[in-house]
């Protein structure tokens, strides 16, 4: 077992290709760390921020995080559960989002419990036993490496556990979904378990996922600014009450007041709209490309 150094570098493993990959060089980027020009390139050094990273396979990424042999990654959380690795999320990222449900033709089994004795086709092996396994259930998992909706037709499935979007896909197959989601994935952060007593967690992990939370609040917030005549600052207010409660500040004239906060961005131009009515004048809105709360 390797057990990551703290007089290290930061030892970080990043989805080198496949969906995961654009979107977690983005997210690290805007966290202020260094990109990689070249596609091929497998090791980059970051030696501004102290960092190493390595680009892998996003399914490997839980294996290496796990065994030590790297101090932290990013892969989606259906790979790290696939893997069966001793490796635990410790951030949503909220990018790669998907559902896996299952799905069975006319007449097959409709419920959970009708999948004892049956053929599953997975593309994610690991992910399905473990869930069935939670719950009891006693089925043989038939591990595929992708287009596993065309297993029951070809007659080596009963049935089918894999990522749904849209369902067309499926209904196009002849399935149809039954049955809870065995899983909502999205990108996530992930470290070793800790379940070895000599493993000590690199304290360069706290400063990413510090970063990250920050970048991933920017782009849920924006700023808003602006003048308001004081009786009607607490009216106001009530509109953007910030995180905490929003910066008030006199202007040169006196009965006026500068009003900053933070408003959610999808509810920005509602939220100009109210505080036009309200009376506030000069409302303008600022983005935020990073921050800490």
């Amino acid at each position: 077992m390797s057990t990551p150094s703290t007089g290290t570098s930061l030892r970080v493993a990043v989805p080198n290709k496949g969906s995961l990959s654009e979107a977690a060089h983005d997210i690290l980027a805007e966290a202020g760390y260094r990109r990689r020009r070249d596609p091929k390139q497998l090791r980059m050094v970051d030696p501004d921020n102290d960092v190493e990273f390595f680009f892998l396979r996003p399914r490997d990424i839980a294996v290496y995080v796990g065994s030590g042999t790297l101090d932290v990654g990013i892969t989606g959380r259906d790979l790290m559960i696939d893997s069966q690795a001793p490796a635990r999320e410790v951030l949503p990222l909220g990018f790669a989002r998907s559902t896996f449900r299952f799905a069975a033709p006319a007449g097959g089994p409709r419920t959970v419990e009708q999948l004892v004795g049956c053929r599953v086709a997975a593309a994610y092996p690991g992910l399905v036993r473990t869930w069935l396994a939670g719950r009891g259930i006693d089925a043989d998992v038939v591990g595929l490496d992708g287009a596993v909706e065309s297993a029951v037709q070809l007659g080596i499935a009963d049935v089918i556990a894999d990522v749904v979007e849209t369902g067309t896909t499926l209904r196009n197959a002849g399935l149809e979904v039954f049955g809870e989601p065995l899983l909502e994935s999205e990108a996530v952060l992930v470290v070793p378990d800790g379940s070895q007593p000599d493993q000590v967690a690199h304290p360069g992990v706290e400063v990413l996922a510090r970063r990250l939370t920050g970048v991933m609040t920017a782009r849920r917030y924006v700023l808003i600014d602006y003048d308001v005549r004081n009786e009607l600052v607490q009216q106001a207010a009530a509109v953007t009450p910030g995180l905490e409660s929003p910066t008030v500040s006199p202007l040169h004239d006196s009965g006026w007041s500068a009003v900053r906060a933070m408003v959610p961005r999808s509810d920005t131009n509602r939220v100009m709209d109210e505080l036009y009515e309200v009376g506030a004048r000069a409302i303008l809105v600022t983005e935020i490309h990073a921050c800490r709360l």
